[in-house]
């Protein structure tokens, strides 16, 4: 079986000592993503005029995904070979944003889901993080 893990440089380092993405033979797993960017600053995350900051579960669903897709590229697969997705969202509230999000990059013949809600996650400006799995059979 080979094996091989990447931490990308062009996406936000980690925040512990893991990679961004593992591959087990055939299987690619994608550690835990959130809407961060490489500049640590983070998708829906707006500071309005008075200073508070307004959170945005469309967004950052949006962009959470859209970067597992580019860390999947990397390990040259796409979301299309996803076949388990696991989320946390800080409010179940949000769960209606986050799938309608979710719907535009997946349907009912996409991958096997898990949506749970958690207390807090590393940073306050963050509503979601997901992990996900794809089948990414490696040529001969």
């Amino acid at each position: 079986m080979t094996e091989n893990a990447a931490v990308l440089p062009d996406r936000p380092e980690p925040k512990g000592r893991y990679p961004h993405y593992r591959r087990a033979g055939d299987f690619i797993f994608v550690s835990g993503t959130t809407s961060r960017r490489p500049d640590n600053t983070y998708v829906g995350a707006i500071e309005n005029e008075s200073g508070q900051v307004e959170l945005d579960i469309k967004a950052q669903t949006r962009a959470t995904i859209e970067s597992i897709g580019s860390i999947l590229n990397a390990a040259e697969a796409t979301l299309e070979d996803v076949v388990q997705i696991s989320t946390v969202l800080i409010d179940m509230k949000d769960f209606e944003g986050y799938n309608e999000v979710y719907g535009e990059f997946f349907d009912e013949s996409g991958p096997a889901r898990t949506t749970v809600g958690i207390n807090q996650l590393h940073h306050p400006h963050l509503l979601i993080e997901i992990t996900a799995t794809a089948y990414k059979p490696q040529p001969n």
